[in-house]
């Protein structure tokens, strides 16, 4: 063990470590068992919990193993509930800070601070603050968010930013209100009722940061409660961690598990917008290119209608059909002519066979009288003195009939 001599000049280790074994040799605080309200606990994943055990006066930080919470079947610890720890005092040299690393935990009820939560709670459900059909539906579009925060707090800076990145266009009007302390619960209460006044927005934002029970506590004060269901516009709240409940969260239109959450709630994505005007941008396309095809089909038809209708067309096609007359009557008249042809030469060969050339050609002759070329075939037929014509195969004879 370090000993420390009157003018020595220590490092802050050295002085650590020396306060540290003081407490480790001290067998009270290695065995005690120390009674208060469960604040601010957390497990986290390597399954070690950590809290703070406080009563009105004084707060004590608190570590649980994992290995002794096993050991222990230790009732699961949650913000409010009252215990009576047992463990052994010593200082986290790191942060200098004294800690109870607890061994065991039995549970001793409800704190001060659950039970003023569990009474507000079941008070306001009564007269149905908390009921669904009270809640109203936030604004798809929102042009003007309010938020009800502190300024400095880190919650806004995350808040603003998930504001500018999915939606830059809406306008974003701070209410600044103290969000911790005594004089929060009316700051806040106060800071909503001026969005409601004169701040001209579609959505409000009640947010903070995460904290111990005692940090939230001014959003479970009724006068927040109050002001948060009195509003005329949609409310959000957005109040600690996942696991943080507030009285606020219950009254608010719409509950986000944190700040950054809230700010996700209130407004759109731009992008799923653009996304959906490129859709649209898209359709709209496709249905002018089917638009615009169909109506040059038509001007098609209609421009293939007046030039059947045109004086020109009538005329051409007229053409055409007298060409097409004419060659059709050209074919029949050379046919018709074809044919008496073939007919004639038929009657010419038959008349040649009749032809009494012939006959003269054989030896024989024909005998014309003179005055009537009529052909003699008797005797009966002429007088004496009468002119006659005989033709032979020569020619012509004249002669008088004696």
């Amino acid at each position: 063990m370090l000993f420390l001599d009157a003018p020595s000049v220590l490092s802050v280790s050295q002085l650590s470590r020396y306060l540290k074994e003081l407490l480790e040799v001290n067998d009270t605080l290695q065995d005690i068992w120390v009674q208060g309200e469960v604040s601010g606990c957390k497990v986290y994943p390597s399954g070690h919990c950590y809290f703070t055990l406080k009563d009105a006066e004084a707060q004590l930080h608190c570590v649980f193993f994992k290995y002794a919470r096993l050991r222990s079947s230790a009732p699961e610890l949650r913000d409010g509930m009252a215990i009576a720890a047992n463990g052994r005092i010593s200082l986290y040299e790191r942060d200098g800070k004294l800690q109870l690393y607890v061994d065991s935990i039995e549970p001793l009820g409800d704190g001060v601070l659950f039970l003023r939560f569990e009474q507000l709670k079941a008070r306001l459900a009564a007269e149905g603050l908390f009921d669904i059909e009270r809640k109203r539906p936030l604004p798809e579009f929102p042009s003007a968010i309010g938020i009800v925060t502190s300024p400095q707090a880190a919650a806004l800076r995350d808040m603003l930013r998930v504001l500018r990145t999915r939606c830059p266009l809406a306008q974003v009007i701070l209410s600044p209100t103290l969000v911790q302390g005594a004089e929060a619960p009316a700051a806040i209460a106060n800071a909503l009722d001026l969005l409601n006044e004169y701040g001209d927005v579609d959505v409000i934002i009640v947010a903070r940061g995460g904290g111990s029970i005692e940090e939230l506590w001014a959003f479970n004060e009724e006068v927040v409660a109050r002001a948060i269901a009195r509003s005329r516009i949609p409310v959000i709240s957005g109040v600690g961690h996942e696991t943080d409940f507030t009285i606020a969260d219950f009254v608010a239109d719409h509950r986000a598990s944190t700040p950054t959450a809230a700010a996700t709630a209130a407004v759109p994505d731009i992008s799923a917008w653009l996304a959906d005007v490129q859709a649209h941008r898209q359709t709209l396309t496709e249905l002018m290119q089917d638009i615009l095809i169909e109506l040059a089909d038509e001007l098609a038809r209609t421009e293939r209608d007046l030039q059947r209708q045109s004086p020109q067309y009538q005329l051409d096609r007229l053409r055409q059909q007298l060409d097409d007359t004419t060659a059709l009557l050209q074919t029949r008249l050379q046919h018709m002519l074809s044919l008496r042809s073939e007919r004639l030469r038929g009657t010419a060969l038959q008349l040649h066979s009749l032809s009494p050339l012939l006959t003269i050609a054989r030896g024989y002759a024909i005998v014309r009288r003179d005055a009537d070329s009529a052909v003699v075939t008797s005797t009966q037929q002429v007088e004496a003195g009468n002119e006659i014509t005989i033709q032979v195969t020569d020619g012509l004879i004249h002669a008088q009939v004696q």
